[in-house]
């Protein structure tokens, strides 16, 4: 058997934050994430952070939330982006399609939450496009503690034979992708 085979997918991410309400309420109300479980820190003995696990779907899980309360924590620094360990870029949100997609940027307007970048049409191909990857549609914002999140729709599928495919079912015959 491949190896491509072994794995089906991603599942879910688990992502540390500063402050456990805060962020909840931020993935509850923006997105709403619903409270599977959560959990003291210490609960059990090799896990000594408080963890919150939180569902979109039927999965148990989507995403999980930790908080180590003998951590001192510290918002980024542009600095930390020159120098430092390293630290995830951004994790995205798919919306079913554009009506949807509108429709949460209009929520995340009218709580103050700022679009650092966007909306954009990440595409070399595609009217409008900036010429990017990705073929989709997006923009991008914080949450509480600075994690970038980006909300897309539209993202093109790839063929068998390596084709994007846009989600309007038009092949993009110069895109073309293979494993590298």
């Amino acid at each position: 058997m491949s190896k491509a085979r072994l794995v089906s997918g991603f599942h879910h991410f688990a992502l540390e934050v500063s402050d456990m309400e805060k962020s909840i309420a931020f993935y509850r109300e923006l997105f709403g994430f619903k409270l599977s479980e959560r959990h003291p820190p210490g609960e059990i003995v090799a896990i000594p952070v408080e963890l919150a696990f939180l569902r979109v779907g039927d999965n148990h899980h989507d995403l999980v939330l930790s908080h180590n309360p003998k951590k001192k924590y510290r918002k980024r620094t542009p600095e930390d982006d020159a120098e430092g360990p390293a630290y995830i870029h951004h994790f995205a949100f798919g919306c079913p399609d554009r009506e949807a997609w509108l429709e949460v940027m209009e929520m995340v307007k009218a709580r103050g939450i700022e679009i650092i970048r966007g909306p954009v049409v990440h595409s070399k191909y595609q009217p409008g496009g900036e010429g990017s990857w990705g073929e989709n549609e997006s923009f991008y914002i914080l949450d509480p503690d600075g994690h970038r999140l980006e909300l897309f729709c539209d993202m093109a599928t790839i063929d068998a034979d390596g084709t994007f495919v846009t989600v309007r079912g038009e092949r993009i015959e110069e895109a073309k992708v293979e494993e590298i």
